[in-house]
């Protein structure tokens, strides 16, 4: 699998006007998770962990507490969820998920962004198939025996241990998230994660080259441009 977890998205923060849009989609996102699940963290593992992530990105607490009142008072917007899949420039694979309260516009405007940047959008499952819904944890170390064995012991279905570059990368079925957070931490009680994420890992990466780089990062920008996108995950692999 590689560094294939760092292809999750784009970086959202480096300006003032992403950071915003970043607050704005974590915010969409607690209020639904939280108004279906209910609003305690420790009766809502799926909130629980994407406060612990907002917070990993630095989003305020009042952008958090804001949402989680507002899913408490049982009014507001009603979301849908809406994926699209197709291919990128370079031929990569692109899946993209959105919150929306209006489908119409929510399509129009990816589809927008894929006309307009050489990228060709699919149906359902068009590339789907290509990408593992995985458990991500990423964390200094280089002992993927001994990471391994803890895992195991603790009963968790583990699909890939790697050390790379310094850093121990450990993937697993979605729904292991918690079971392999428990495990390592419990195990080691100051292990600092670089990355903790359910996300879409791509089973094979596609080389983007050339021209085709440029065209790839305007395509990446306009679908972070849509307010009711939420993730982009590809499996580009860019060669400058």
């Amino acid at each position: 699998m590689g560094r294939a977890y760092q292809n999750r998205k784009e970086s959202m923060a480096k300006t003032a006007g992403q950071k915003t849009r970043l607050y704005s989609r974590y915010g969409k996102e607690i209020y639904v998770i939280a108004k279906q699940g209910g609003v305690e963290p420790d009766g809502n593992l799926s909130l629980r962990r994407l406060i612990e992530r907002a917070k990993k990105d630095q989003v305020p607490a009042h952008v958090i507490e804001r949402a989680i009142e507002k899913a408490r008072g049982g009014g507001g917007e009603d979301y849908d969820t809406a994926r699209y899949e197709g291919f990128g420039p370079g031929n990569c694979m692109v899946i993209v998920d959105c919150l929306t309260d209006n489908v119409k516009r929510t399509f129009t405007e990816v589809r927008q962004a894929f006309v307009k940047n050489d990228a060709k959008l699919g149906g359902p499952g068009t590339v789907g198939h290509m990408f593992d819904h995985s458990a991500v944890f990423v964390f200094p170390g280089d002992d993927e025996d001994t990471i391994l064995e803890i895992l195991m012991t603790a009963d968790v279905d583990v699909s890939d241990v790697e050390v790379e570059d310094g850093m121990i990368s450990v993937f697993a079925p979605h729904t292991e998230f918690f079971k392999v957070k428990t495990a390592l931490t419990e195990a080691m009680p100051d292990i600092n994660f670089e990355i903790e994420n359910i996300t879409f890992v791509p089973q094979t990466l596609t080389k983007v080259t050339g021209e085709d780089v440029a065209v790839f990062d305007k395509f990446i920008a306009a679908l972070e441009d849509c307010d009711d996108v939420q993730n982009v995950y590809h499996n580009a692999e860019i060669e400058e």
